[in-house]
């Protein structure tokens, strides 16, 4: 497995909020739901998405925008529109002065907006749950990327629009499934462009040194490596391996290790029931106690109060 295949396999949503908006000018929505990662696919006219931090960014029909949280954001027809509708977390609407509006917005199954017949038609897909693959996921992305529609295949937006407004058996499933599979076709796409400012690691996947490094550790992390043995394997010296790594990734080789090995022991307490000291082996600690140390010198929390956290039942 490669570094880009290993992180685009984190995205797993599970009940993610979905919908279908149609809205007639002038509109403008405030998003203030601090989710970690939100998709907007622009099915007709145009979008304008401002970032609080940020620049405001066209969005016409075909494009698609990946919006990174928990940093507030504004959709609008227009970068000027005031706000009228504010979301906060768990999807709550309401007016910007706190009056809800979720009833008088709701047009129909997975349908919203201001008008059945308007103008805007764009879907919507969020992520609402935090995970530590996709904690890594979000580190390589910009706050707001924006694949244009001309550059690539949109036939999964399509597919989603299709499926967004059906109500039968199992739906939710089928939708959680289509956006994983647009977030990883969307990015793929966007990582793949020169202009795309990936991160250390992408870039260095074509390198003939680290590269193949690269893809040792990702395919085998809970391997006891050693610099030493992955300069061997490359056919370079460790101390050229462990130079050009850290330059081109921006971290050591044992330092981008450890990152991995905690991401997927946070990834396996998020999606399974495995025991601590399962999850240690699974990767590459000798013991529960010697992934707890880390993961709480890493995460300033234990695995066990990690996995209570992203608990949606838990307290």
């Amino acid at each position: 497995m490669d570094a880009l295949a290993d992180l685009l396999d984190g995205p797993r949503a599970r009940g993610a909020f979905l919908l279908r908006a149609t809205l007639s000018p002038p509109w403008s929505v405030r998003i203030q739901d601090e989710a970690p990662l939100c998709l907007v696919a622009m099915v007709r006219d145009e979008a304008w998405i401002t970032p609080d931090e940020d620049r405001a960014v066209r969005v016409g029909p075909g494009d698609v925008a990946v919006v990174r949280g928990p940093a507030h954001y504004t959709v609008a027809d227009d970068p000027a529109t005031a706000p009228q509708v504010v979301i906060h977390p768990g999807q709550v609407c309401t007016t910007p002065d706190g009056r809800g509006l979720s009833a008088e917005m709701d047009l129909g199954t997975r349908n919203w907006g201001n008008d059945p017949d308007g103008s805007a038609v764009m879907l919507i897909g969020t992520y609402q749950m935090r995970g530590a693959v996709t904690q890594r996921l979000l580190a390589a992305l910009p706050t707001l990327l924006v694949l244009r529609g001309d550059s690539w295949d949109g036939s999964l937006v399509t597919l989603l629009g299709r499926e967004i407004v059906k109500d039968e058996p199992g739906q939710e499933v089928v939708l959680d499934r289509l956006l994983d599979l647009l977030l990883i076709a969307v990015l793929r796409t966007w990582f793949s462009r020169p202009d795309a400012q990936a991160p250390g690691w992408y870039r260095a996947h074509g390198d003939p040194v680290v590269g193949p490094a690269l893809r040792m550790l990702h395919a085998d992390p809970a391997h006891p490596w050693t610099v030493a043995e992955l300069a061997g394997r490359a056919g370079v010296s460790r101390a050229a391996l462990a130079q050009r790594f850290a330059k081109l990734v921006g971290e050591p080789p044992m330092a981008y290790l450890t990152g991995l090995r905690l991401a997927q022991a946070a990834d396996l307490l998020r999606e399974t029931d495995a025991t601590l000291e399962t999850v240690a082996r699974r990767v590459g600690y000798g013991t529960a106690f010697a992934l707890s140390s880390a993961f709480k010198r890493e995460r300033g929390v234990s695995p066990q109060r990690y996995r209570e956290g992203l608990n949606p039942s838990a307290g």
